[in-house]
């Protein structure tokens, strides 16, 4: 099972293990890591999973489709390399990756 990190924006780190085909927001949330909401359930209707993927694995992540490019233009701090973790599925190819979180979700 992929482990992927994700930092706060104080510097806190969080080891999340996934299982393969699960999105990354749900064990996010089922490892209760603080900044992911999910307000929405994972339907790509909110931007309360936002994360900012690290520099050295964004072309590890597939491409953002249209739906969720419209999602992040409400995200706070939005960057080149923002998503939506419920739009992104753990992989095996992305064990070790990192993702860091905003200050805030709002």
């Amino acid at each position: 099972m992929p482990k992927i990190t994700l930092i706060e924006s104080d510097g806190t780190q969080h080891i999340v293990v996934g299982e393969v085909g699960q999105s990354i927001m749900q064990a996010a949330m089922n490892a209760m890591v603080p900044g992911i909401q999910g307000d929405c359930g994972g339907a790509c209707s909110c931007a309360t999973c936002h994360a900012f993927v690290d520099d050295a694995w964004a072309g590890v992540v597939p491409a953002a489709e249209d739906a969720e490019l419209d999602m992040l233009e409400f995200a706070n701090e939005r960057q080149e390399t923002s998503r939506l973790t419920c739009q992104l599925t753990m992989q095996e190819n992305m064990d070790g990756m990192v993702l860091r979180l905003p200050e805030s979700q709002y």
